[in-house]
């Protein structure tokens, strides 16, 4: 299995959620100083420079997540699951601390525990191949686990059960992966737009060659040639290739929805406040500028917000779009559940709020 290790080119998605949260910064030498010694199998060094970085910066996610790395290779296996846990429990949309987690309960043999984990670094990132492959794997060696138990249990079944251990077995002795490669591209989000393309079907006007017949002179055989005339009739076919761009205007709008709780949750108010239309305005007679400044006041510094989507039904006219979802709130002791809707529309090739409603 792999362990993710964030290498420079990646920092982007880590760095924005530090700075969100106020933590201070370490310079990006310390990032490519650490990462470094990882590549040269000093560890040792590694966990030392991470723990002397943390020590000016603790809450540095960045730093947190190399120690963990170093910890692990360490083979201080306890200690960087708590590393991992603790980034998952604060940073629950990053998937690479999942990944990790996951890796290390495999080590432990506690393959429930790793697929959970995987689950969630793939709930959290569908587009993250490492987790994907990762998951694989735990499949198969639960797959192993059940094939040795059916054999131990029936042995007159082995003519079954013995080629496929086999098979597993010669798929861990020769698929040799390299361990704990840089893997951390997962943050780039995977074009899922690419339906568009379906309007091509338009040249289906092509049966004007039907004037063609009409210089038909006494040659009888020649005036049956417009019977292809009716080939016309698979123009039909047109409404079922224009079905995909609403199919796929659906989803896009799914993923805002979804990316704009995640945002909420995550407490970040450039993606929150990013996902409302430039004209949204907030009920009653507050400004726009007063809302943003309040939803500021309500949402930054809370010690942990949970959003939930559930029940999600959306339904799209052109470019504008209604959102209608069961909302799940929780932060402290207050907890609220309600029917929410979201009126949308496309602007600058994204899908924006400009209306939210509550109950109804």
């Amino acid at each position: 299995m792999k362990l993710a290790r964030r290498t420079l080119p990646h920092l982007l998605r880590l760095l924005a959620l530090s700075a969100l949260l106020g933590a201070p910064l370490a310079h990006a030498d310390d990032y490519a100083d650490i990462t470094q010694l990882l590549r040269s199998g000093k560890a040792a060094e590694a966990l030392q420079k991470a723990d002397q970085r943390l020590a000016a910066n603790p809450r540095d996610p960045q730093l947190r997540f190399l120690r963990g790395v170093a910890q692990a290779d360490s083979g201080k296996q306890a200690d960087a699951i708590t590393t991992f846990t603790k980034l998952t429990e604060e940073y629950p949309e990053l998937p690479e601390p999942y990944n990790n987690l996951a890796v290390l309960y495999a080590n432990q043999n506690q393959l429930d525990k790793a697929r959970t984990a995987l689950e969630m670094a793939i709930r959290t990132n569908p587009s993250y191949s490492t987790a994907h492959e990762n998951l694989g794997d735990i499949y198969a060696k639960l797959a192993s686990q059940a094939y040795n138990k059916a054999l131990q249990l029936d042995a007159t079944n082995a003519n079954t059960l013995r080629p496929k251990l086999a098979l597993i077995r010669d798929l861990f002795s020769t698929g040799a992966k390299p361990t704990a490669t840089t893997v951390a591209a997962a943050a780039a989000p995977a074009p899922k737009a690419a339906p568009t393309p379906a309007p091509a079907p338009t040249p289906a006007p092509a049966p004007t060659p039907a004037p063609a017949p009409v210089p038909a002179p006494a040659p009888v055989p020649a005036a049956p040639a417009p019977a292809p005339a009716p080939a016309a009739a698979p123009a039909p076919a047109a409404p079922a290739a224009a079905a995909a761009p609403s199919a796929a205007a659906e989803k896009e709008v799914e993923q805002a929805v979804q990316a704009w709780a995640t945002a909420w949750e995550s407490q970040d108010m450039n993606g929150y406040l990013g996902a409302y239309d430039k004209s949204f305005t907030p009920n009653g007679k507050q400004s726009h500028a007063a809302w943003e400044k309040e939803r500021r006041e309500r949402i930054v510094g809370r010690a942990k917000i949970n959003v939930s989507v559930s029940d999600l039904r959306v339904t799209v006219n052109g470019n504008k779009a209604q959102a209608r979802f069961r909302q799940g709130y929780s932060s402290g002791s207050y907890n609220v559940n309600s029917r929410k809707t979201l009126d949308m529309v496309q602007a600058g090739g994204r899908w924006v709020i400009v209306r939210e409603a509550t109950g109804g």
